[in-house]
């Protein structure tokens, strides 16, 4: 047997040896059609890719605010500073407290006198000052009875001399006293019958409409109040502080410049033949350079309605006079990878 193989081995190895030239011919055939077949799948699927797959190229894009202080005073504190990564509701800031701190508590001081004014006036009368009207009434009551009775004894005298004993004008003095009196004695009444009924239901509306204006304004100074911290609107990066502990601030100047983290979106320009291929809401990948093995997940958002030359930004000479659609393609980053201006590539299956 192993004669055998042997002499089978030696017979390939002589054929092999008188046939060499044609064997090298066949197996540079057999490369070049494999190879041709390679390249011709490599071309089918890169024009499978090219008919199914866009990819565009852009930069990232942040929204950025301007945060102010809501009042107008100086700066006595700043506590983060450009490159800053903040949470909303974080402390950026604060202004002198001095002033709004004493309108405070003097707000505070007249809603506490109202409320005592309101109080009282709801409690009633005292029962002290009801009995000392009655006394007064009593009071009133006894020279009205004096008046009238030394009226009618200068009267009589008056009429029994035939007004020999007692003058006209004597009468006529005593006539005006008990007419006093009698005014006297009705005052008296009448301050005794308001100081049993009570305040009037309208002084206790007022004095209430009092007290709720003087408690919207400490409301509205303790709000001034707390304006005098300024706090991150959104999470965000601080790309700009602008101002500087001491400066005066006020509404209008801005202190922080925040790029708002939680809404990143990648900005790419599409040609006009493409345009009808893609829709908001579509699904897409965004690579970076960075991290180029780490897609990010994206959705394309703004469309432009009006075409506009190829931006200087993304331009080259064959595309430079080539018109194109702006679209945002908003994008997913939890690990905040992203950073401003960063150039990506954005990846869409059509």
């Amino acid at each position: 047997m192993k004669r055998h193989l042997k002499e089978w081995g030696q017979s390939c190895k002589d054929w092999l040896q008188a046939h060499k030239k044609k064997v090298a011919i066949g197996v540079v055939i057999l490369l070049a059609i494999i190879g041709g077949g390679a390249y011709y799948s490599h071309y089918r699927w890169e024009a499978y890719i090219a008919d199914h797959r866009l990819v565009l190229q852009g930069n990232v894009n942040y929204r950025e605010v301007n945060v102010a202080f809501h009042g107008s005073e100086r700066i006595t504190e700043l506590a983060v500073d450009a490159g800053a990564t903040v949470k909303k509701g974080q402390l950026l800031g604060k202004l002198n407290t001095q002033e709004l701190t004493l309108a405070v508590q003097q707000a505070k001081d007249n809603v506490a006198a109202q409320e005592s004014v309101v109080a009282k006036l709801k409690a009633g009368n005292r029962t002290e000052d009801i009995n000392q009207s009655a006394a007064q009434v009593n009071s009133a009551q006894a020279d009205a009875n004096y008046a009238a009775q030394d009226f009618a004894r200068i009267q009589n005298a008056y009429t029994a001399s035939g007004g020999k004993s007692v003058s006209k004008q004597d009468l006529d003095q005593a006539q005006s006293k008990v007419q006093v009196a009698n005014a006297k004695l009705e005052a008296a009444q009448q301050a005794y019958q308001l100081m049993v009924a009570g305040p009037r239901q309208e002084d206790i509306t007022q004095a209430e409409a009092q007290l709720a204006a003087a408690k919207s304004e400490l409301a509205k100074e303790e709000f001034l109040l707390t304006q005098s911290t300024l706090v991150a609107p959104e999470d965000g990066v601080i790309t700009q502080r602008l101002l500087q502990v001491g400066d005066m601030a006020t509404p209008s100047t801005p202190v922080f410049k925040l790029a708002l983290t939680h809404q990143k979106w990648v900005r790419v320009y599409v040609d006009e033949k493409d345009l009808g291929k893609i829709h908001s809401g579509m699904k897409a990948q965004v690579t970076t350079d960075t991290y180029p093995n780490s897609p990010l997940e994206g959705t394309i958002g703004y469309i432009a309605s009006v075409a506009e030359f190829t931006p200087k930004s993304v331009e080259t000479k064959e595309v430079r006079t080539s018109m194109v659609y702006e679209v945002r393609v908003y994008v997913n980053d939890p690990h905040n990878e992203l950073r401003l201006g960063m150039p990506a590539t954005v990846t869409i299956d059509i």
